[in-house]
């Protein structure tokens, strides 16, 4: 550590003071803080005049002018806090003259005093000398084309870290020769590319990264260092500008999988699916640095909503990590590459920033990298943020945050080595902010010049990075310009091999399926596979003996004393066969899984305890707060990882979607507090993980829990918006169920996991049934039976008669059953049978038609929900009967189908309990109506 942070006092401390310390200090320097006496010994100040002049150092330093040296202190601090306002961090645009935070008056200093000799230089690293030196060596150091940011760093162990790595460079950011022939070459590869798609694909949409190519030797520097330092995976996210240009020149992607995905002429088909657009895609590659070290990279596939992949490959590096057992977070690194605008506008960066120092989301700290092009799509950076500089957000976090000139990439280079050492140190986020510009518009389709006029007329006239550092290796006699040019043009000669290939062969794109790894042992699954019927029994003896475990609690835990009649309650029913309830089985689901070596992972709001006090995963000592999670005593190897989120929907959500996507052996679950707030994460729902295999050939396992049910709690707390899902079902996607038994939930969940594939799981979970009476299972539902897609009318089953009785059938989802089968009870009526919808998607046609079979003599349907008439189920199961998505009603002439529900809303639900009930009695009603 810099000693130099020890004395951040001297800031407001007075000359007085310090000499009253010093006295003390001369007459027993053990008598005061050993900080104090390691100042006074000379380390910093006087010790080169007071050697020179043949006197002690006590002496010399007694001599000093406390109160002038103090002032120069403090203008020293001032640079280090605000000389990046001076900084030549720009590539397009000059700094300022001055800066008031650090004009000489603000210290009680002069213009006269610049020839002054001052031993305050001993600060960074300058023996006794001039102000005006000191100035000077202030100004290469934090004015140059790297401006630092560290006045928000509040722990001053790691601000004397960077400080010190800074100060020792003094500004000069020189690599060695074969790092800049490196350098060079990437920033050709990078360059070169664009120009031949320029050329070759004119007008075509590629989001160039003209203007921003030092990325492409940033990440180098970036993936050399981390290896260097333990890694053995880097995950990394980023938009749709530059992707295409990593993808090839960080990634391997060939550039005949690139030229093939412009040209479009190959054989087209949907087989794998929709796809997506070529700036989209991911990669991922077994890679070895120049230095040897080996390394797997992956670049999270990410739709046209920027910054949204952000909580998606932290959940990825958190994945992998676990994976690894990779506990001190160095095996695996995360790096994010942010657009200006993106980064300071968009919602989903400060959730994700805020998550990475929470336990159920930390990954050891993550390298931001932000393209800062000046301008977002035709919007200046004026109108787009209200902060001084786009990379602001970061100051949240005390991370350092580093200002860098795009055309210069060898501060670049270092600036990157700097950051990535600073994570493997501190296990904290850094942030670069790579100040550059964008050659074209938003797309190579647009004209920039329409709206940012001024701006396009200075880069139109700019060279580019490389053009400028070939410039630059020439001066310094390094690479000749011609060489520099060969070198363009051998690129280019490569990549014009790689167009005539595709020009003659028309291969098709490439397709990355499973292959390897965790996923190697799943496979693609179409809608027979979704329907096949899977075990998920567990042994009455195991659920006893595995109740018995989760629900005690070791010697010397003292459990809350409303909480223990529950837990005592859990086990009797258990024991006794019947009575099981939702609470218990659910957690009697994920004991279960863990016990059998299958890692669960569950986040959400109040996740641990359940928003309707259900779950109770986690208890907390009743004296000391000490958290228990039981189901973590049943083995060893696979564990119940199960957090408290942040109040986020869309981080926490990307994230598990990050974590689903790696891990496919996991059972990984996100629950909404109410399903309702759900949409708070639509975009993460829309573009990942409902059609992430679709798109991608990237298929997930995320199970969401929406809780859901009309009980008169208002709009917002009555609609997990069912209907939603329902209309993005297809292609065999994803599984959309409304359990209404605690035994489905059990066989839900670990049905999710016993498959060969993997499918997101949107369930629609109760409020009132969790404590609902008849809301019930019995230990055989559990160890003799399996998931029911359909449930039939279990007072009728067994019976021909009663079935041949029955004139009306109910269809119905959910809570809604409990309310009919009280009416109908209560009515003494054997002429309605209530059959009960468990999955909507797929559509389980075989299950339900063999049930209405048995009704030969009915002649209604009636599909009975809660919901308003254009939400819930209604609309999609009318369209599977009439015709619009299916024909299933046509195997059934004789019944014709009629709605009973609410009628069209805005609004999922009233806000009035009185009206809610009115409603809810009318719907019942009429559900029995002659």
């Amino acid at each position: 550590m810099n000693p130099l942070r020890q004395f951040d006092y001297l800031k407001s401390i007075n000359a007085d003071a310090i000499e009253e310390i010093y006295t003390r200090y001369v007459e027993d320097p053990e008598s005061i803080d050993s900080s104090w006496r390691y100042f006074f010994d000379g380390v910093y100040l006087g010790e080169a005049s007071a050697m020179a002049n043949g006197a002690s150092k006590h002496e010399e330093t007694a001599a000093l002018n406390w109160d002038e040296e103090l002032k120069v202190f403090r203008l020293i601090e001032a640079y280090r806090e605000h000389g990046h306002l001076l900084s030549t961090s720009n590539p397009l645009f000059a700094p300022p003259d001055h800066a008031v935070e650090l004009e000489l008056k603000r210290f009680g200093l002069t213009d006269a005093q610049l020839s002054e000799t001052f031993s305050a230089g001993k600060w960074i690293g300058l023996e006794a000398t001039t102000l005006g030196a000191i100035i000077d060596q202030l100004k290469k150091i934090y004015c140059s084309s790297v401006g630092v940011e560290l006045a928000q760093m509040q722990i001053p162990e790691e601000r004397s870290w960077i400080e010190e790595k800074i100060e020792a460079l003094r500004g000069a950011y020189k690599v060695p020769t074969e790092d800049k022939k490196y350098i060079l070459r990437r920033l050709t590869e990078s360059e070169a590319l664009e120009r031949f798609i320029h050329t070759r694909y004119v007008a075509q949409k590629r989001f160039s990264i003209e203007g921003g190519e030092g990325l492409i030797p940033a990440l180098d520097a970036v993936v050399e260092t981390a290896t260097r330092l333990g890694a053995d995976e880097v995950v990394m996210g980023m938009a749709h500008r530059g992707r295409l240009n990593v993808l090839v020149n960080t990634f391997g992607k060939k550039p005949e999988y690139l030229f093939t995905e412009f040209d479009d002429n190959y054989k087209l088909s949907t087989d794998h699916g929709e796809g997506d657009v070529k700036y989209h895609k991911g990669y991922s590659k077994d890679h070895t640095t120049r230095q040897g070290n080996n390394v797997h990279l992956s670049l999270g596939f990410n739709p046209s909503h920027l910054e949204f992949i952000d909580p998606v490959v932290i959940g990825m590096t958190k994945a992998k990590q676990y994976q690894l057992n990779d506990h001190d977070h160095k095996r695996v690194l995360s790096v994010l590459m942010h657009g200006d605008s993106a980064f300071s506008g968009q919602g989903v960066v400060y959730e994700t920033l805020q998550a990475s120092q929470i336990e159920a989301y930390e990954v050891g700290g993550t390298i931001h990298i932000i393209s800062n092009n000046q301008v977002g799509f035709t919007t200046d950076p004026k109108d787009t943020r209200s902060s001084r500089y786009c990379s602001d957000l970061a100051k949240m976090l005390d991370a350092p945050i580093f200002h860098v000139n795009g055309d210069d990439p060898e501060a670049l280079w270092i600036i990157l080595q700097i950051a990535t050492e600073y994570r493997y140190a501190f296990g904290k986020d850094a942030f670069i902010d790579l100040i550059c510009y964008r050659k074209y518009g938003h797309n190579e389709g647009d004209e920039p010049s329409f709206t940012q006029p001024a701006l396009y007329k200075l880069i139109y006239h700019h060279p580019s990075p490389r053009e400028t550092y070939a410039q630059r290796l020439a001066a310094e006699n390094v690479v000749t310009l011609e060489e520099s040019a060969a070198l363009v043009q051998g690129v280019m000669d490569h990549l014009q091999k790689a167009l005539d290939l595709v020009r003659t062969q028309k291969p098709e794109p490439y397709y990355s399926q499973y292959q390897s790894g965790a996923w190697s042992k799943y496979h693609h699954a179409h809608e027979e596979d979704l329907l096949k019927p899977v075990n998920t029994k567990v042994p009455a003896a195991t659920l006893i003996e595995l109740t018995k475990k989760i629900n005690h609690f070791p010697e010397g835990f003292t459990i809350h004393p409303k909480l223990q009649r529950m837990f005592d309650a859990r086990i009797q029913t258990v024991e006794q066969g019947r009575g099981i309830d939702w609470g218990n089985a659910e957690v009697l689901a994920y004991a279960s899984l863990v016990n059998e070596g299958t890692t669960v992972r569950m986040s959400g709001q109040d996740v641990r305890r359940g928003t309707f006090t259900h779950r109770h995963a986690a208890v907390f000592d009743f004296n000391t707060n000490a958290p228990h999670i039981a189901i973590n005593s049943l083995n060893d190897q696979a564990k119940f990882l199960i957090f408290n989120s942040h109040l986020s929907e869309t981080a926490a959500m990307g994230f598990e979607y990050g974590w689903s996507v790696t891990d496919p052996d996991s059972l990984t679950v996100w629950e909404a507090q109410f399903g309702d707030f759900a949409n708070g994460a639509q975009v993460i729902i829309d573009q990942f993980i409902t059609t992430s295999e679709s798109k991608w050939h990237r298929a997930n396992g995320l199970t969401l829990l929406l809780p859901h049910g009309f009980e008169g709690q208002g709009p917002e707390h009555s609609s997990a918006r069912m209907e939603r899902f329902l209309q993005m079902c297809g292609k065999s996607n994803m599984t959309v169920a409304y359990p209404s038994t605690p035994s489905q939930i059990f066989h839900l969940l670990r049905r999710q996991v016993k498959r060969e594939f993997r499918k997101p799981l949107i369930v629609m979970t109760p409020k009132s049934l969790l404590r609902h009476p008849k809301a019930v299972s019995s230990l055989t539902d559990f160890s003799e039976d399996s998931f029911k897609e359909v449930i039939d009318d279990l007072s009728l089953l067994g019976n021909a008669a009663l079935a041949h009785d029955v004139k009306r059938v109910m269809i119905c989802t959910g809570k809604v059953f409990y309310d009919l089968q009280d009416e109908r009870e209560a009515r003494k009526t054997g002429k309605v049978a209530i059959i009960r919808m468990e999955q909507l998607y797929p559509w389980p046609e075989e299950m339900l038609a063999s049930i209405l079979e048995k009704y030969k003599n009915a002649r209604e349907i009636f599909f009975v929900q809660e919901e308003p008439r254009n939400m819930g189920a209604w609309m999609y199961f009318q369209g599977m009967w009439t015709g619009a998505l299916s024909n299933f009603g046509h195997r059934f002439p004789k019944m014709s189908l009629t709605y009973v529900g609410r009628e069209i809303c805005a609004s999922p639900a009233v806000g009035s309990k009185k009206l809610h009930d009115q409603e809810q009695k009318e719907i019942i009603m009429k559900a029995f109506a002659e």
